[in-house]
């Protein structure tokens, strides 16, 4: 199965290096034609996250829906896909980034009680837990 870095779904999301687009475009629809699913890194999905809120400025709502639409797309798989989708649902309701939501969902999912964290956004969605010193 052909796998994605990052910077061809960038190309192929936001259009703007038109050469870059025709060829991610042209990746994609070669193996939607040979019936190759394409593998995407939950790696190449968090860096995704952040490339598109930080660099083409999305707000939480945009990337929540671009994310949605690309877990819903039958040519991709994604590493670790259940956890994903929950962790967006997390990332939709609660204070937490995307990445920490990833981090909680992939700890959850492999069986871990919680995920300690220094940080107080994240450690208000459940799953996490506040690290202090008198913790």
């Amino acid at each position: 199965m052909p796998a994605l870095d990052t910077n061809v779904l960038v190309r192929y999301i936001v259009q703007d290096d038109l050469a870059q687009f025709a060829a991610a475009q042209k990746l994609i629809r070669r193996c939607v034609d040979e019936q190759l699913t394409l593998f995407v890194p939950i790696t190449v999905t968090l860096e995704l996250e952040w490339v598109l809120r930080s660099n083409y400025a999305l707000t939480k709502d945009e990337t929540i829906r671009v994310l949605s639409e690309l877990f819903s797309a039958e040519e991709l798989s994604f590493e670790s896909d259940r956890a994903l989708e929950v962790a967006l649902d997390l990332y939709r309701d609660k204070a937490a980034d995307f990445a920490d939501c990833v981090h909680i969902a992939l700890a959850v999912q492999a069986g871990e009680q919680q995920l300690w964290t220094f940080d107080k956004n994240a450690s208000k969605t459940p799953g996490a837990q506040l690290l202090t010193r008198q913790t």
